[in-house]
């Protein structure tokens, strides 16, 4: 029987193996193609692969079993679930000074502004716009000078017409759109992603080729209910988690 071909890693000696190799091995099988096989090779094959041990293997298997991704049976092996796919996005509530808070506390370098095309992905965010004002930001820690994330935000004309590219370098976009600019934000929708980091990212950010990363998706919404702002953001998985607190009452 042929068996599923999951994309390669280099690997992070700072991360947990079996975490690295579960979110590659996650990310080819989320992304795999309709007619791809659903067995998966052997545990020692998979170990080979990755360059892991076993019990590495084995560890990062458990994580992926325990999502629902794959199921493991004894003698017969181990199969990517048919119906696996890409799970619900989980929705906070928070206030915009909380963003606003976590965004700052970081030096900022403006790598470059101007009109762009809406990418392919946003196009539901624009739909009567072909093209909109973008703005891409490293920013990295005061202290070390370590680069810690990479922002692209994708601003409609008729509000970035306003904002002061100075001002992208002491504040976050959602300060500026806010108290700058003068929108009066309603609301943002934020989804967070494991991803791994492809050679731009990988570049900006110096890290290895494929480390596992954290795509941050927010976008920003008037009174009007327009999205006046998409920011698309890369965070370093090895300088930022990711906690959710819930008050039970």
């Amino acid at each position: 029987m042929t068996t599923f071909a999951p994309d390669s890693l280099a690997l992070n000696r700072k991360l947990p193996l079996w975490y690295q190799v579960s979110q590659s091995l996650r990310a080819s099988i989320l992304g795999r193609s309709p007619d791809a096989p659903l067995r998966l090779p052997t545990e020692d094959a998979l170990a080979a692969h990755y360059g892991v041990s076993v019990l590495t293997m084995r560890q990062a298997l458990k994580e992926l079993e325990a999502e629902g991704l794959i199921s493991r049976h004894r003698r017969r092996g181990t199969f990517i679930e048919p119906g696996a796919r890409r799970g619900a996005p989980v929705r906070l509530l928070g206030s915009v000074d909380a963003i606003v808070a976590q965004q700052s506390g970081m030096t900022t370098e403006l790598l470059d502004h101007g009109p762009v095309a809406v990418p392919a992905e946003l196009a539901e965010y624009f739909p009567e716009l072909t093209e909109v004002a973008g703005f891409r930001r490293l920013r990295s820690d005061e202290k070390t000078g370590e680069p810690t994330n990479h922002a692209r935000n994708y601003v409609r004309p008729d509000v970035a017409e306003r904002i002061d590219p100075a001002d992208l370098l002491r504040w976050p976009m959602t300060k500026v759109l806010r108290d700058a600019v003068g929108v009066r934000i309603s609301r943002i929708t934020d989804t967070v992603e494991a991803r791994l980091a492809d050679p731009e990212t990988a570049r900006l950010l110096e890290v290895p080729l494929l480390s596992p990363i954290l795509d941050y998706t927010g976008v920003t919404y008037d009174a009007d209910g327009r999205p006046v702002d998409v920011a698309r953001i890369h965070y370093r998985g090895d300088r930022f988690s990711f906690t959710v607190t819930l008050d039970a009452h």
